[in-house]
């Protein structure tokens, strides 16, 4: 009896925020919709402004569960600029909860809203959220690089010509750095070396695509590039062997007690513009992140394990940054699930934004 109650306990820990985060999700389609439709009269400019507070309004939600309620503390070396810019956020990939460091960097910057991801193209069919990140500027790439450049090249251009902020989340390696994975590391280390490029250790070979793809489509509208290391304290094994990183529901559980964020700005001007320099440099800095995670999980020096070189920063996350959000978004989704036309309204959503969502991406790529 006791057991059980302690394991359903332990599961609410996930499911209580999971519940919240998704059950919005149908009440902020609804009001996107109505934005989007009242967007028929407004500049384009003034659109993306009021879908960029939209969105940092969810996201901002989002950041209230994955920080302030699992008590994570962020620890950040190097100094995250204090003024907004145009960028690309380039880090390791390791895990789903990823996706969610790179909003915890933006909302320090007063950038949440900016933040638009390159992803794989399997995410589209997510219900609800593979449409919309469509719609916020993001763009679906294969691993198998047989993606459609142009689409991508023409939304991000398009972005650029309107002014759009921006804040273009991309995961070079691809896929998820896994260590007990051996094959993949195995594959993408083979491929290095037939390439005649340093093998790495504790990332995956970066593939270059559709980072430069990104910089030549907002040629003259970037600013840097954030080259992002991040590890999850938790993931050390005996014998100084790396664990799989947490997922967002181990995340939501409070399996994670730190998370190390190494930030280095890059000028664009410091970047070589030309395909194969590019490749080079993206190599390069995937090298660095390859040393700090190396230093981070097998160090001799215990002053150095677990931790990035130079001065660790915390930095906590102000509870009136994110429970406004909860408590507005939490005010539009109630109505919806106390009356039973609401549920109904609530259900054809995630029903018909599913099916309008894969129309759309596949008809408008």
């Amino acid at each position: 009896m006791l057991l059980s109650l302690v394991v359903h306990t332990y599961s609410l820990r996930y499911w209580f925020p999971a519940t919240i985060m998704l059950g919005s999700a149908p009440a902020y389609v609804l009001s996107w919709g109505a934005l989007r439709f009242l967007s028929t009269i407004l500049p384009a400019r003034m659109y993306h402004k009021l879908d960029d507070r939209l969105y940092c309004m969810y996201q901002s939600m989002v950041l209230f569960f994955f920080e302030n309620y699992t008590g994570v503390e962020i620890i950040i070396y190097g100094d995250i600029p204090k003024n907004k810019e145009n960028v690309i956020y380039l880090s390791n990939h390791q895990c789903t909860a990823d996706w969610i460091i790179a909003d915890m960097l933006a909302i320090r910057q007063s950038a949440l809203g900016h933040v638009r991801y390159v992803l794989k193209d399997g995410l589209k069919w997510l219900p609800l959220y593979g449409w919309y990140f469509s719609q916020h500027g993001g763009a679906y790439v294969k691993r198998s690089a047989k993606f459609s450049e142009i689409a991508m090249k023409k939304k991000l251009f398009t972005q650029t010509q309107d002014g759009v902020p921006m804040y273009l989340v991309i995961f070079p390696e691809g896929t998820r750095y896994n260590p007990e994975l051996k094959n993949v590391i195995a594959d993408s280390q083979a491929f290095a070396t037939k390439e005649g490029l340093a093998v790495l250790k504790h990332t995956l070979t970066p593939r270059m695509k559709a980072s430069h793809l990104a910089l030549e489509a907002m040629e003259g509208h970037l600013d840097a590039v954030y080259d992002i290391t991040v590890a999850y304290e938790g993931t050390q094994g005996g014998s100084r062997q790396r664990k799989p990183a947490p997922s967002m529901p181990e995340f939501l559980c409070k399996e994670c007690p730190r998370v190390h964020i190494h930030f280095d700005r890059v000028d664009i001007k410091e970047i070589p513009p030309e395909p194969l320099f590019f490749r080079r440099w993206l190599h390069e800095r995937f090298e660095i992140k390859d040393r700090l995670l190396t230093d981070f999980y097998e160090s001799e020096d215990e002053d150095k394990l677990c931790r990035f070189p130079g001065e660790g920063k915390h930095s906590p996350l102000n509870l009136s940054k994110t429970l406004p959000s909860v408590i507005i978004l939490g005010g539009l989704t109630l109505p919806l699930l106390l009356t039973e036309n609401g549920r109904k309204l609530y259900v054809r959503t995630w029903v018909y934004g599913t099916l309008l969502g894969w129309l759309w991406v596949n008809a408008f790529p």
